[in-house]
């Protein structure tokens, strides 16, 4: 008979699953860093820069004030740990995981991708070889390198004709991210920006790349549905699920039925089942946990919905709303932003959520004060509205 699972073991297993509930190293450095990119199998990449860039957030969430520069190594520094490359949206993965895309940048030189780039790299290919060949000559090159072309419309089709043939690139695996500067990329041929040891790793075949590309989601999410564990890496619907029903049969995934849940889902034999889970966090909004809305609303009961681009005048909750996490519930959420030139973490709006608890104000205010000190700031203030603003004021 199929396991039933309570919805609160559910959630503790996920936040397991996601490394929450662990103490805090002391000190946190580059090794707990890729220990947690290899627990998650991927990190995603925004440019949005109101508060930090999201993929340092992780990290703090779950590690405490870890450095800085020690993210910036393992992605883009002389030893690196991790790449760059689509897995879930922008993401940095480990660096050992890259034979797993490799069946899709095939796919993407075939024409399988983004339509408008797909149709761009089908109509200039010409003009996208003789680019590769100008990075063979010339060694790393930035967009601004090739800022030739007609510009269109804002979105990719405002790239210039060389950038849209760098992503074509990137995307077909061509070429990858050597380093950044600022936020901005710089690229290489593959086998020059990546060690020696993973270029010659050999190419799965592509069904074998995405079963295991289904385990590392089964790993990270704890307990997931069909949907969850396919849109982790963002599979093809069908190749997801005949993986799923492979494990299945190797007995590798477990069926299961969540209760609460309106359709099955799926839990590695080995995964942690904790009595309780301790510790609070605040979420960057494409966090691993969150980053799923209807997930996010399955485990935890809350809508977390991406603000950003909403009109300011229909935001709910603000412009960059980072959910706190205290214990095993989502109990706030908070609009920050920092104001580097004040040297200010700005709570721009604080917010109740039904499990909001006597202890939320203080845990949340605390949680702020250690991300000020760890970007740099000097000290929160609550400048906005909410109905926790009043009591989060009174804590700082």
């Amino acid at each position: 008979m199929t396991e039933r699972i309570g919805a609160r073991a559910a959630r503790r297993i996920a936040l397991a699953a996601q490394g929450f509930g662990k103490a805090r190293p002391a000190t946190p450095e580059r090794r707990h860093l890729l220990d947690q990119a290899r627990r998650l199998g991927v990190i995603q990449i925004d440019s949005v820069n109101v508060v930090s860039r999201t993929h340092y957030l992780p990290g703090f969430s779950r590690l405490g004030a870890y450095p800085r520069g020690a993210l910036e190594g393992l992605a883009w520094g002389s030893r690196p740990g991790l790449f760059e490359y689509w897995g879930h949206e922008a993401s940095l993965l480990p660096l050992e995981t890259q034979p797993l895309f490799r069946w899709r940048m095939a796919l993407a030189r075939d024409g399988a991708m983004w339509t408008g780039l797909a149709r761009f790299g089908s109509e200039r290919r010409d003009y996208i070889e003789e680019v590769l060949r100008e990075i063979e000559r010339r060694g790393p090159v930035t967009g601004g390198d090739f800022a030739t072309g007609p510009r269109g419309a804002p979105g990719w089709w405002q790239w210039s004709d060389g950038k849209r043939a760098l992503e074509w690139l990137f995307w077909s695996g061509f070429i990858t991210t050597r380093t950044r500067r600022g936020f901005e990329r710089v690229y290489d041929l593959t086998e020059r920006a990546l060690p020696d040891r993973i270029v010659h790793l050999p190419t799965p075949e592509p069904a074998d790349a995405q079963r295991e590309l289904i385990r590392i989601a089964a790993r990270a999410l704890g307990v997931a549905t069909a949907a969850d564990l396919r849109d982790y890496f963002r599979l093809p619907l069908e190749a997801s699920r005949a993986r799923i029903a492979e494990l299945v049969e190797a007995g590798e995934l477990t069926p299961v039925a969540v209760a609460g849940w309106d359709r099955p889902a799926f839990l590695t034999p080995d995964a942690r089942r904790p009595r309780r889970v301790e510790g609070q966090a605040l979420l960057s909004p494409f966090d691993n946990l969150i980053w799923t809305r209807d997930r996010t609303e399955r485990l935890f009961g809350v809508r977390v919905r991406l603000e950003i681009y909403v009109p300011a005048e229909k935001r709910v909750h603000g412009y960059y709303v980072l959910p706190f996490l205290e214990d095993e519930a989502i109990t706030a959420r908070v609009d920050l932003k920092s104001d580097r030139k004040s040297g200010v973490l700005l709570v721009q709006s604080a917010w109740r959520e039904p499990d909001t608890t006597h202890a939320t104000p203080a845990r949340l205010a605390a949680e702020l004060t250690r991300m000020a000190t760890w970007l740099g700031l000097e000290r929160v203030e609550v400048a906005g509205p909410g109905d926790l603003a009043e009591a989060l004021t009174g804590e700082l």
